[in-house]
């Protein structure tokens, strides 16, 4: 019995020792995954672009309905990317990753080109929150991604 409460307060010492999550060094990792993202969906690549976002993901842009899972959401960027002149990239501004190193969220800046009705080619800036969920093999998934016109627009 005594061997036993032993080893209960060495386990029970050594777990309040144990180190915390290095949350700035996985934000840095996130951030350089939505940075290389960005240079994906620039390439067209419909698949690797749809790879980041998880199976169960919602994607809200202003004036649009809720895309909700991972087949609506590729549904869409295959269209997107059919418009000629159609262009998308972002910069991810900051992060905050959990505590528990199992969920972040990035701001970023995000710009969106397409042809208006003239074939005259717009450019929309926006401002973005995507929510990051760490899977079960340890990569980050996109599992929210929220999109809203941000000021001064380019038209």
């Amino acid at each position: 019995m005594k061997n036993t409460a032993i080893l209960i307060c060495a386990f029970l010492a050594l777990s309040c020792t144990q180190k915390k999550f290095d949350t700035k060094a996985e934000g840095e990792k996130i951030m350089q995954i939505s940075r290389e993202w960005s240079q994906v969906a620039s390439t067209g690549d419909v698949e690797k672009t749809v790879d980041y976002w998880a199976e169960d993901a919602i994607l809200l842009s202003a004036g649009q309905e809720p895309l909700q899972g991972k087949d609506a959401i590729k549904n869409m960027v295959e269209e997107s990317f059919k418009i000629p002149g159609f262009r998308i990239s972002w910069q991810p501004q900051n992060v905050v990753v959990s505590e528990s190193g199992d969920m972040a969220y990035i701001i970023e800046d995000s710009q969106i080109s397409f042809p208006d009705s003239s074939g005259q080619i717009q450019t929309e800036n926006n401002k973005a929150v995507s929510i990051w969920r760490k899977q079960k093999n340890g990569e980050w998934k996109n599992v929210i991604d929220i999109s809203t016109p941000g000021p001064n627009q380019n038209k």
